[in-house]
């Protein structure tokens, strides 16, 4: 049993006692405690035995996937349930202690069963709200697909090019995926939006290439008049497998994954760049592999794809991480007037509203995390993911599919 899982578990029991604080004062009945309890460690307890021997990077099982996320959902009932009656005992203790050094007598001792039910109330209510979430989440939420489209103006867009869409997926993350027909459904809508290109910014699997072999020919089905393009992502190299030294079975795991992206029809861009022509003008197409800030991998080399790019070209980036955006295409000489990144997911979880409010735990790590951005008179659009990886689901940040028109001249022309 590894100390990680040993300090979940007490951090689950201690909100799991709290929160029964609550559930007890509301419910008199004890064959109900006793499912309480009975829930509560049934859910820890399945989580122990669905990972139980689990080796890093190994692929996790519809049933892992399942159990982790009943956990995630029962932890935050739990502690958001537990947090208000642990409150109200450091509150009971400090007038305690209060009227002990005082010598104030309490004929209550400081317990009121007014305020002790109201709390409870309140403590499940709002532990309710995370739990329910969750729970669709994983349910429906992570397969609930949502087409975002954009315009965007350039002055200097070949006229050729005046009204050219494309459609931008990533992270598919396919080692996740548990239901066939909500794929398709995915697939099919891509298609339906009839754009002149497709681009998939990285990450087609969580760990191994053969996560991908159920899924090549459903994604094989994407079509687009001027073809299908993809890089790689961080999760593609296979850097989360344990792989006991043998460099060359994980060398041979990423060449795989090459060739079902060749046979799927997608031509992937590894530091390279392809022109896309239209009546004498043209577009360049850079795809670099995944360069991320921290402990991600740098294997991306702008300049290296940049070779062929004229400073008059129109460049279009696929670069995974928008941290590279951040940190080395919106100062780049070239002038790179719109990069596509995926990543961060949105963390599958946040609040958005359009025009009201956009808001994810994530946006603490990255400073581009979801949409549409604009620096230096340069876009960035940062793709929610398609897929998803860890929780089984998405709360508030939907599964997104991108359509981006590219227009010729000023926004307010």
């Amino acid at each position: 049993m590894s100390r990680f899982f040993i300090i979940l578990a007490i951090i689950y029991l201690i909100g799991a006692f709290y929160s029964f604080q609550a559930f007890k004062t509301l419910v008199k009945n004890q064959w109900l405690y006793a499912l309480y309890g009975l829930i509560f460690l049934g859910v820890l307890v399945n989580l122990y035995i669905q990972f139980s021997g689990y080796e890093r990077g190994q692929a996790m099982t519809s049933a892992m996937s399942i159990s982790m996320g009943v956990f995630l959902a029962f932890f935050t009932l739990g502690l958001f349930g537990g947090a208000f009656m642990l409150f109200e005992d450091i509150v009971r203790f400090l007038g305690w202690g209060y009227n002990k050094f005082t010598g104030t007598t309490n004929g209550s001792g400081g317990f009121l069963p007014s305020r002790r039910k109201f709390l409870s109330l309140t403590a499940l209510g709002v532990a309710a709200i995370p739990f329910a979430g969750l729970l669709y989440g994983m349910y429906k939420g992570k397969y609930n697909f949502r087409v975002l489209k954009y315009t965007l103006h350039f002055e200097d867009l070949p006229e050729a090019f005046d009204g050219y869409q494309l459609t931008q997926i990533s992270d598919i993350h396919s080692g996740s995926f548990d239901n066939k027909k909500k794929v398709e459904y995915a697939i099919d809508l891509i298609n339906e939006q009839a754009s002149d290109i497709i681009l998939f910014t990285g990450d087609m699997v969580n760990n191994l290439a053969s996560e991908m072999e159920p899924w090549k020919d459903t994604f094989g089905r994407l079509k687009a008049r001027d073809g299908v393009y993809s890089i790689l992502g961080n999760h593609d190299y296979g850097d989360y497998s344990d792989w006991n030294g043998d460099m060359e079975a994980k060398q041979q795991n990423l060449d795989r994954l090459k060739e079902i992206q060749k046979e799927m029809g997608f031509d992937l861009l590894l530091n390279e760049t392809r022109f896309l022509e239209k009546d004498g003008q043209r577009l360049a197409l850079i795809g670099v592999e995944n360069w991320g800030a921290g402990r991600f991998k740098k294997a991306g080399d702008l300049d290296k794809a940049l070779t062929p790019v004229s400073k008059e070209d129109f460049k279009i980036l696929m670069s995974h991480d928008p941290s590279h955006w951040e940190m080395e295409v919106i100062n780049h000489d070239a002038h790179i007037h719109l990069t596509l990144s995926g990543h961060t997911h949105g963390m599958q979880f946040g609040i958005e509203i359009p025009g009201w409010i956009k808001w994810s735990p994530v946006k603490w790590r990255y400073r581009y995390w979801a949409g549409i951005y604009k620096e230096l008179d340069q876009y960035i659009n940062v793709n929610r993911g398609f897929g998803y990886i860890g929780y089984p689901g998405r709360v508030g940040i939907w599964p997104e599919i991108s359509v981006i028109e590219l227009k010729k001249g000023s926004k307010t022309t």
